[in-house]
């Protein structure tokens, strides 16, 4: 199992500084998400082989290695030419992860929910032209519901990767996500945990409320009826999530002796501190997974 970070909160560090930094905020591993000057934000990627080898040479020099790297793109969207553009960025998405001698990827299913059959009807389409292109790579790749997404509930999704039918396609349990996908109780979060079973390879880890809790007033949004989809990624400690709970059924099913596994902390709340908010999850994150031996 690999303990990594996600460094969007420090995106204007430089992308050769990055790895000194993370190291020093206690990490060796990076969940390379994105950033303008190397896989943005649903355009296609900025790096070329010089950006890739001095990443690569700061990596080195200070002992951290990119243990998965998140794109996000419109690959499921309703939009054909999106689509078609999404799909070609992946494929470039693809080959920088392999020459970062990095062989997982994650992301979301994407699409939208207003329109979901047709948006699912994209996302199969999109695999049957990406799945090979991953096979010949050697790539695994985790995919998460995400709020907003065409599929948002997390057992939903557990059958969709069920239905992908390959060994290199898993799941990602986000857990500030965790009210969206229909967990509202420790028992129905560690249940849905169970659900997936071996497929569950990839955590996020970050705090979040209870969006449905207090009559559906935790926030509010004005005029009432919004089609928003409200969370946090907190510091753990700082939302509702039963993180004892959690990482306890985690240890229960084994995650932790799994090699292929990965847990990374997700929090972009705190800009603002993210030395502490980094270095406060790191302790945490070891405390709990210390409790599984």
């Amino acid at each position: 199992m690999k303990i990594a970070l996600d460094p969007y909160m420090l995106r204007t560090v430089p992308l050769t500084e990055l790895p000194g930094v993370v190291a020093d905020l206690g990490f060796e591993y990076i969940e390379l998400s994105p950033r303008e000057d190397f896989t943005p934000f649903f355009l296609h990627p900025r790096a070329n082989d010089a950006t890739v080898r001095s990443f690569k040479k700061a990596l080195d020099a200070a002992g951290v290695q990119v243990a998965c790297h998140l794109p996000l793109y419109r690959w499921s969207g309703p939009d054909e030419i999106e689509r078609q553009a999404a799909v070609r960025y992946w494929k470039r998405a693809i080959e920088l992860t392999v020459e970062l001698d990095c062989h997982v990827m994650n992301s979301e299913f994407n699409g939208r929910p207003e329109d979901a059959e047709k948006s699912e009807g994209q996302f199969w389409r999109s695999m049957e032209e990406l799945l090979p292109v991953l096979e010949r790579e050697g790539v695994h790749l985790r995919l998460e519901p995400h709020p907003d997404d065409f599929v948002e509930d997390g057992r939903t999704a557990i059958d969709m990767i069920r239905g992908v039918n390959s060994p290199l396609v898993s799941y990602l349990y986000c857990t500030p996500h965790t009210f969206h996908m229909n967990a509202h109780t420790a028992e129905q979060m560690t249940d849905l945990m169970s659900y997936a079973g071996d497929l569950l390879t990839h955590v996020h880890l970050a705090d979040c409320f209870d969006h449905t809790a207090s009559s559906g007033l935790r926030y509010i949004t004005n005029p009432p009826g919004n089609a928003v989809r409200v969370h946090q990624h907190l510091d753990i400690g700082q939302g509702e999530v039963d993180f004892d709970a959690f990482f306890a059924h985690l240890g229960a099913m084994g995650f932790g002796q799994r090699e292929e596994t990965i847990l990374t902390s997700c929090v972009f709340a705190w800009e603002d501190r993210a030395e502490q908010s980094c270095r406060h999850m790191a302790k945490t994150i070891a405390e709990h997974v210390a409790r599984w031996s």
